[in-house]
């Protein structure tokens, strides 16, 4: 068994969904100790607890400790293969925590089942500290594409905080020669600035066109044109709100930044923050922005070969990605200034 302080290097959650997920693609055991033991309220959260709960449901794992505000659990994975006639899954986080999340978490199991898998997640989609479905679905999964992996990714109805009730569709196709390498180390000038501004039931308050504008203005004075898309919806559970803008460089590369309403939180500094936190990471010339630098890790650790980017900045999120790919797969990161290296051990050879 494997053991994983969960108060090392970011102390988030991240490291529960990942240890549970490498333990589930591995089938070695692993006792989590310290969960979360950081943050303002410390152990598992209900989407922690999900996730665990979808690795059982995957590999028929076993798990003990599994409850909201465990700081301890203990994961023991089935036999690799043992539930692979099940080809639908749906996943109720019952509260406003990240979907997106839990799928980031099982796409590497699902990717090596073997098997095409359509998964439903229902929860939320948009909040601080997660990646919007936006992101994951127009930066993450094009990277993976060309890795290898072909994911679809649907919005079936947005979630906020605080209710959540949101769902996105999943379909992912196996693995047809293994995850390939990915080098994208030139990110030349950026082509184009898009984006998406979503509200949901505040049509009469124009909070889309106001994050667009604010946005657009921000952009402009950068000397960027932006191609932003309203839209209005009226099909989530509460009103809420979220902005994603992107920008398209040379090469397949596309870096993104995003941000969701809040009570109190003004459309036109959603605008202004979202439009600043891109034009930042362009700036520094990298080629994956400050949120798939660490998203991309455990994929970049399963392909074969060397996978290299330039990145933003260090942040604790990679060196935890970083640190659990070695200690489950044995693979290598090198680090050097915004220049990141993940020799990937060719998975499942």
């Amino acid at each position: 068994m494997i053991t994983i302080d969960g108060s090392l290097y970011s102390g988030s959650g991240s490291i529960v969904r990942q240890a549970v997920a490498f333990s589930a693609l591995t089938g070695q055991p692993v006792h989590l100790v310290n969960a979360r033991v950081k943050r303002e309220k410390p152990g598992l959260r209900r989407q922690h607890v999900r996730v665990v709960e979808a690795m059982c449901e995957l590999v028929n794992g076993k798990a003990r400790g599994v409850f909201e505000g465990s700081q301890e659990i203990d994961f023991y994975p089935g036999l690799p293969g043992l539930n692979e006639a099940k080809h639908q899954y749906c996943w109720d986080i019952e509260s406003a925590g990240s979907t997106t999340m839990l799928a980031l978490a099982v796409l590497p199991v699902l990717a090596f089942r073997g098997i095409p898998t359509i998964v439903e997640i229902r929860g939320g989609l948009f909040q601080d500290f997660a990646p919007s479905v936006f992101h994951l679905q127009h930066v993450v999964l094009p990277l993976l594409h060309n890795m290898g992996l072909e994911v679809t990714l649907h919005m079936n109805r947005p979630g906020y905080v605080p209710s959540g009730k949101g769902s996105l569709s999943l379909k992912v196709n196996p693995l047809k020669h293994g995850l390939q390498r990915i080098i994208l180390e030139e990110p030349g000038p950026v082509e184009k600035i898009w984006g998406i501004a979503l509200a949901s039931h505040l049509a009469e308050r124009q909070v889309s066109q106001r994050m667009a504008e604010a946005a657009t203005k921000q952009l402009t004075r950068a000397g960027y044109e932006a191609d932003i898309t309203i839209m209005e919806d009226t099909s989530a559970e509460q009103p809420g709100a979220a902005l994603a803008l992107f920008a398209d460089g040379e090469a397949g590369v596309r870096l993104g930044a995003d941000r969701a309403g809040a009570l109190g939180r003004r459309s036109e500094d959603i605008g202004r923050y979202v439009a600043r936190q891109l034009l930042d990471d362009c700036q520094t010339g990298a080629t994956l922005d400050r949120f798939t630098a660490d998203q991309i890790i455990p994929f970049a650790a399963l392909a074969k070969g060397m996978s290299r980017f330039l990145i933003p900045q260090m942040t604790d999120h990679v060196q935890t990605s970083a640190w659990l790919v070695h200690v489950f797969f044995g693979a290598e990161t090198k680090m050097d200034d915004h220049h990141l290296g993940i020799s990937g051990i060719g998975w499942p050879n």
